[in-house]
């Protein structure tokens, strides 16, 4: 199950950051991301120590990363010289049986929805105009993977995170959608199991840093 999992999620990546589609390898996918501290990512659905030492062993550029199903201290003890797994930028995979609600933007905030290029923006800009919250997912059939979830510094412990979720999975169960799936961070992960999120397993981030 969790291998399926990631392949939606890196397909859903992929059209969330508008990137070009993943290549596929042995031992898993090849993202072209094109950031200078993140030039590429090898996705691996199910790795283990040969599956990590076939994908290292294909990278020559810096700023290479590797993202694994796993927790970090086992992604750690498989990576050869050169490789670091960075405990901050880990974090969890987690998904969600999706269903409608009826989100009400907290007042003071308004907020748009637009969908081009197959990715949906929510945006929540206070009284001024500012940015206040933002989020945007991906649309892959039965499965949405929800992307780029952020409440401005000035604008949290006001519940727009939750508001930016729940109108994401409004859309979503409007086109269609049953599952979410995201990549969560440390800070993220309280706010999707408050909405009933699950963690399915560790994302260990590596990077080649020679």
């Amino acid at each position: 199950m969790v291998p399926e999992l990631v392949r939606i999620w890196a397909a859903g990546w992929v059209v969330s950051r508008q990137r070009p589609r993943a290549v596929e390898h042995p031992w898993g996918l090849y993202i072209d991301v094109g950031l200078p501290d993140q030039v590429g990512r090898h996705v691996l659905p199910d790795p283990d120590a040969s599956s990590v030492r076939a994908a290292t062993a294909s990278v020559t550029a810096p700023h290479t990363w590797l993202k694994l199903p796993v927790e970090t201290e086992t992604a750690d003890s498989w990576l050869p010289e050169g490789w670091v797994a960075d405990k901050e930028e880990s974090g969890h995979l987690m998904t969600a049986d999706l269903r409608a609600t009826h989100p009400v933007a907290p007042d003071g905030y308004r907020t748009t929805v637009e969908t081009t290029d197959g990715v949906t923006y929510v945006r929540v800009r206070d009284a001024h105009g500012e940015f206040a919250a933002t989020g945007q997912m991906a649309v892959l059939g039965p499965a949405t993977v929800v992307d780029k979830v952020v409440t401005e510094e000035a604008h949290r412990r006001r519940g727009l995170g939750r508001f930016v979720m729940r109108t994401l999975a409004n859309h979503a169960v409007a086109e269609g959608a049953t599952l979410g799936i995201l990549g969560a961070t440390d800070e993220g992960r309280a706010l999707y199991e408050s909405l009933g999120w699950q963690r399915r397993a560790g994302l260990a981030a590596c990077l080649h840093r020679p």
